[in-house]
């Protein structure tokens, strides 16, 4: 990075990269999806509604009671019981109320508990693709923001409304009865109000959707910029992080400022209708009432019906405002809640495989057949975004590099990955991987793993196309070590015993010193249940990868999948972690990927990868005379 590609106070803030892309309208829900997630709680929701009846009931009977204290006081006749009456309506309406709200806080409450556990179920079962083809902070922002969402639906008048409407209706009716005129014109008014609701519904709901992908991407990119934080200090990229996340900031800030610019016009029209209503009735009313037409009682009667024609109305208003809200929201939950996870994918994959072969006793344990793999088309679509993102931030950054430079780097091609690869290892064997970076190593391990399926060919263990066993079978078989094998915050208990449960202390702490973390444990009185902090960043490189190592013997599965598993090890440890792998690989199966041939060289059999094909196999001594590519890789490394 040249000196001047940093920020300085004479150059001009980088311009934030989120106000420089559209975004694509969020997915939309209907009403019809919104329902299960409330009919889950159908019991409570009955009992929400039966005390909506009796609330409406004791509301309505109110006005009623109130013109009859004024006939009696007009005609001098006895109140009787009526005051005390209506003081117990209004106590029991209030008490009614109180507890309504108090059921309807906990439902919607419960709606959210119970989105979230479908979401994060369904999250976790997903497909490896659809990780490799979304952003993690976009999915957990479904989990948190998008969620939260469906609290206001029943919170907000939604699950209400048996009572607003029998309140609605019998308002009508005894309006009705006492002035038909009236009633007209009060009508007018009410319908021009829920025509321009109406209107502006939609627009709300859109641009719900819009903002809830907008906190998505903002939720992505704290995400991206707080997981590299150390990169980003050490190359000086602060300032710029900071620009480009306040950037989908404002973006999320804009669209929530247009969804409150409308709500702002929704919201008053209720008390607009309200006001207008009010002033019709006061009006025409009162002229009826001097020409005799109607009682002052029955006008007192009708305003007081009046009011509680236009709360339902307003509450209604309110509840069509946080209805299209959430399903803007819920559009974004439904997309990943159709998604098909991993075991529904199975039986699709299970019937394109080829009959399984008889097993026979020398069957190889993993046979690859012509495979050739393309990574699917959501997967390309969201690495060439991040090349597009690449080359906006190099362009904004000045970096040495050009954006054309970018653009032709091969990540973002849709390129075959894998192009009829053919292989077998033997059972017992230690089989190595090798080759230039991009030659499809890793993938084979994915393919292995059933993280994709090939595109074509198909990929045997003992003789079974692995497409004909379910996943959670098929990868109980194997020890998995990724070439960044992430470390989970929590113990060092908690990361060794992730594929192995019930594993004791003992065989925990024996197998950190097989891979020579004895000093970790030593380090800290706690053991194994020291801590090793987010992301494990109270261990080293190395630390790290040998304890993913230490977490994959501990399982003992047959059949170990290494993907570089030495390449943060110095040298002494690197001989430790090679005696101890030679200790348990008695008896299994090995696959080891390695740039290091320094690390492979005894193996039974290596493989020699090349821009996605193989180009060798056999043994070291043999693969340096018959194949070019391994015998510059050894020149290289002096081992030739």
């Amino acid at each position: 990075m040249s000196v001047d590609a940093r920020p300085t106070s004479e150059s001009p803030a980088p311009r934030p990269r989120g106000r420089r892309r559209k975004t694509p309208e969020g997915p939309r829900a209907t009403f019809r999806q919104l329902l299960p997630f409330i009919f889950e709680h159908k019991p409570v929701l009955v009992v929400i509604a039966v005390l909506s009846i009796l609330g409406a009931g004791a509301t309505l009977a109110q006005p009623l009671l109130v013109g009859q204290v004024i006939d009696r006081v007009q005609n001098q006749a006895p109140l009787g019981v009526l005051v005390g009456v209506l003081i117990a309506l209004v106590v029991i309406s209030s008490v009614i109320s109180g507890y309504q709200h108090y059921l309807l806080q906990r439902t919607g409450t419960a709606v959210v508990f119970s989105s979230r556990r479908k979401l994060i179920a369904r999250i976790l079962r997903l497909p490896i693709s659809e990780f490799d083809a979304r952003r993690t902070g976009d999915l957990v922002s479904r989990v948190g923001t998008d969620t939260t969402l469906l609290y206001a639906v029943l919170t907000q008048g939604l699950a209400d409304a048996v009572g607003n409407a029998l309140i609605f209706v019998g308002a009508l009716v005894a309006m009705a009865v006492i002035d038909p005129v009236l009633l007209v014109l009060i009508l007018v008014v009410i319908g021009v109000s829920v025509v321009v609701v109406v209107l502006l519904s939609g627009r709300i709901r859109t641009a719900s959707a819009e903002q809830q992908v907008k906190v998505g991407e903002l939720a992505s990119g704290v995400e991206r910029a707080v997981g590299s934080i150390r990169t980003v200090r050490a190359a000086g990229a602060t300032e710029r992080e900071i620009a480009s996340v306040s950037g989908l900031a404002t973006e999320a800030y804009d669209v929530g400022v247009r969804i409150a610019k409308v709500s702002a016009l929704v919201v008053p029209i209720a008390g607009i209708a309200l006001q207008v209503s009010l002033l019709v009735v006061l009006g025409v009313g009162g002229f009826r009432v001097a020409s005799g037409a109607i009682g002052i009682a029955s006008l007192v009667t009708f305003i007081l019906f009046l009011f509680m024609l236009i709360a339902p109305l307003g509450s209604t208003f309110g509840a069509i405002t946080s209805v299209n809200q959430a399903l803007g929201a819920l559009g974004r939950i439904q997309e990943v809640l159709d998604l098909p996870t991993e075991s529904q994918d199975d039986a699709a994959a299970a019937a394109r495989a080829a009959q399984p072969e008889a097993r026979t006793a020398d069957a190889p344990a993993i046979a690859f057949r012509d495979v050739r793999f393309r990574y699917p088309e959501n997967v390309v679509a969201a690495r060439a975004k991040a090349a597009e993102e690449a080359r906006s931030v190099l362009q904004e950054a000045r970096l040495d590099r050009t954006a054309d430079e970018v653009a032709d780097e091969p990540e973002a091609r849709d390129l075959d990955v894998l192009r009829g690869v053919s292989f077998a290892v033997p059972r017992g064997a230690r089989v190595a991987l090798v080759g230039p970076s991009g030659a499809g190593k890793s993938t084979v391990l994915s393919l292995i793993e059933r993280f994709y399926d090939p595109t074509a060919g198909a990929i045997e263990l003992d003789g079974r196309d692995i497409r004909s066993l379910e996943r959670d079978a098929l990868r109980a078989q194997f020890g998995y070590v990724e070439q960044d094998a992430p470390t989970l915050a929590g113990t060092i208990a908690d990361n060794l015993r992730l594929a192995s449960p019930e594993a004791t202390d003992a065989e925990c702490e024996q197998v950190l010193r097989a891979v020579n973390l004895t000093e970790v444990l030593e380090r800290n009185d706690l053991g194994i249940d020291a801590p090793v902090g987010e992301s494990g960043v109270m261990l080293s490189g190395g630390e790290r990868q040998r304890l993913a190592i230490a977490r994959a013997l501990l399982a003992a599965p047959p059949i170990l999948l290494l993907d570089e598993s030495t390449s943060s090890l110095d040298g002494l440890n690197e001989q430790r972690m090679r005696d101890a792998l030679d200790a348990v690989a008695t008896g299994r199966t090995l696959v080891v990927i390695a740039h290091r041939l320094s690390t492979v060289v005894d193996s039974d059999l290596i493989v020699v990868l090349d821009h996605g094909q193989v180009v060798g196999q056999g043994t070291h001594s043999e693969l340096v005379v018959s194949t070019p590519l391994y015998r510059d890789l050894a020149r290289h490394q002096l081992l030739v």
